[in-house]
């Protein structure tokens, strides 16, 4: 079974060039790809800014992706923003891993089980991560062992599937090489370049996977519009379940 995974930094909907929120051009980004699975960071509920909209469900409307998650981070004075997941298979044992650091910006992972039923009538069962990692070094290497030490992947098998993805934040890929290759991950990105949108310089989006999922190829997301919707550019992978 095939499927297509995006991640995606939104940037609350407002471009990076023109800093208009303009939350067309994050759908019409996304539905240039037609995604089975979206990763999003940077959501906001409830904010004036975004014009109060829930922007997990105005996003996954429009998509036509029902099965969602949405877990805030940082709380505003009106509303609060954090990371989600839009999904076009079941999700189940949904929860938030809090990745926040003392003294520094509140960060955070959602994470769940996506069920994908194959051809043949078998589900297979994907973890996903949608992580939005620290801008200092040190805070990523503590985030980054948070999640692989943590709960989520305690006890499970090494050949389950396994994505771990979202904005890393990690300019160098410095502590993708030290920390998630030695844990079986491999990355499916590389440094495929996503930040600024309108003129790609760092890599800051990533995708890691393991298990018994398949790679078939993974590329930065370049039309028009996904240049001018967010301050990222959306970074597209078609794996296959196996």
């Amino acid at each position: 079974m095939r499927f297509q995974l995006v991640t995606y930094n939104i940037h609350k909907g407002i471009g990076g060039v023109d800093r208009r929120y303009r939350p067309e051009r994050i759908v019409e980004a996304l539905q240039h790809h037609q995604p089975d699975i979206v990763l999003l960071q940077e959501v906001d509920d409830g904010v004036p800014r975004s014009r109060h909209h829930r922007q997990v469900d105005l996003l996954g409307d429009a998509l036509e992706l029902p099965h969602r998650a949405y877990y805030s981070n940082v709380r505003l004075r009106t509303g609060v923003y954090g990371n989600a997941i839009l999904s076009r298979f079941p999700l189940s044992d949904l929860h938030n891993i809090d990745l926040t650091i003392p003294l520094k910006k509140r960060r955070g992972a959602v994470a769940g089980r996506c069920h994908i039923q194959g051809a043949n009538g078998h589900m297979h069962t994907l973890l996903l991560v949608n992580a939005h990692l620290g801008l200092a070094e040190f805070e990523r290497k503590i985030q980054i062992r948070r999640i692989l030490e943590g709960n989520i992947l305690k006890g499970v098998h090494h050949q389950t599937a396994v994505i771990i993805a979202g904005d890393m934040n990690d300019f160098w890929h410095g502590q993708g090489r030290k920390l998630f290759l030695p844990a079986g991950f491999q990355s499916a990105t590389g440094p495929i370049r996503t930040f600024p949108a309108f003129m790609p310089l760092r890599a800051l989006d990533r995708i890691y996977y393991r298990g018994r999922v398949i790679l078939h190829n993974a590329h930065a997301s370049r039309t028009k519009v996904a240049r001018r919707a967010s301050d990222h550019l959306p970074l597209v992978a078609d794996f296959e379940m196996t």
